[in-house]
């Protein structure tokens, strides 16, 4: 079974990348729930032993990390713990910066744009 966590400060995004996971994976994926980045650190903390499979962060949540976004934190925090070296990461963003933000940080990347209109993306997720 894949385990997946799904970050955004927006509660219908949240439940638009469930409904969709679900509707493709069925009770073959785990999903948890975060609406910030400390929150969704928290999770990744608590699944140290047995690390997510695959994140969905947004870029824009919480302000206090300023100037960077609290999803470019968050990929940081993941990217510093050696359980999580195996783990895909997805932004999933409407910042303009998506593309290169993702490239520095050697991620996947989608524009909420793109996956508002073509839900087949969360195929490759």
């Amino acid at each position: 079974m894949k385990h997946y966590l799904i970050v955004d400060d927006s509660p219908s995004w949240n439940k638009y990348h469930y409904d969709n996971l679900k509707s493709l994976y069925g009770d073959d994926i785990d999903i948890d729930c975060a609406y910030t980045a400390r929150e969704a650190y928290d999770w990744i903390y608590n699944y140290l032993d047995n690390p997510y499979d695959v994140v969905i962060t947004d870029l824009s949540m919480e302000y206090d990390f300023a100037p960077k976004f609290a999803g470019e934190w968050l990929i940081e925090q993941i990217q510093l713990l050696k359980q999580y070296y195996k783990t895909k990461i997805i932004i999933v963003s409407g910042s303009m910066q998506i593309k290169s933000i993702a490239e520095g940080f050697g991620t996947d990347f989608v524009p909420k744009a793109k996956i508002a209109n073509d839900n087949s993306v969360y195929k490759n997720f």
